[in-house]
């Protein structure tokens, strides 16, 4: 039996920037991290996946979705010790779990489905897909984008928590949309930033 996944106690605000693959999530993340003045932990998969691809050219199997689980996890905890009020996460635990049911026709570890229910946080940011697709080693669906954007919107369902969905192909436009978005739903005080 898997151990469970234990998120470092924070009063840091955790915001996760989520959606299908080619959709600016990494560059999202860096910029808000930047105008916020905080720092933001890095998608786990896309490094794990990556050193895999090129060291046995071998795609994700479902065997390493509960480690990606983990590193991003690990990841989390340690960024979020020298955050400023707010760490923007590059996906999180429903990332792998959207990505596991539209890849492995439906199926989920269960224990990810437990553990996506205790991880706890604040705000998500669903990138929706009207902005150029742009291929790498690692995207493998350019024409199921719209399909991996529901999959992830159902998730996020799911799971019950507060998220807005950004659009517009202008990258300044989204990232002036996720400001304004955060902004009116951490309920704090912000002092960072126009």
């Amino acid at each position: 039996m898997e151990e469970n996944l234990t998120q470092e106690q924070s009063l840091i605000k955790r915001i996760v920037i989520c959606g299908p693959e080619s959709t600016g999530k990494s560059t999202m993340t860096e910029n808000l991290s930047v105008h916020f003045n905080t720092n933001y932990v890095d998608e786990f998969a896309r490094e794990f996946l990556q050193k895999k691809w090129d060291i046995v050219n071998e795609v994700c199997t479902k065997e390493d979705l509960i480690k990606i689980a983990r590193g991003q996890i690990e990841l989390e905890n340690t960024k979020i010790k020298s955050a400023n009020k707010l760490i923007f996460c590059d996906t999180n635990i429903s990332t792998t779990i959207a990505w596991s049911k539209t890849h492995f026709d439906g199926f989920c570890d269960p224990w990810l489905m437990s553990q996506s229910k205790l991880l706890k946080y604040d705000y998500y940011l669903l990138l929706n897909t009207d902005v150029a697709w742009i291929k790498d080693d690692l995207r493998d669906s350019p024409n199921d984008r719209e399909k991996m954007f529901l999959a992830h919107k159902f998730e996020l369902d799911i799971l019950n928590v507060n998220y807005d969905i950004i659009e517009g192909s202008n990258f300044d436009k989204r990232l002036k949309q996720a400001v304004d978005y955060i902004k009116k739903s951490i309920n704090f005080e912000l002092n960072w930033g126009a």
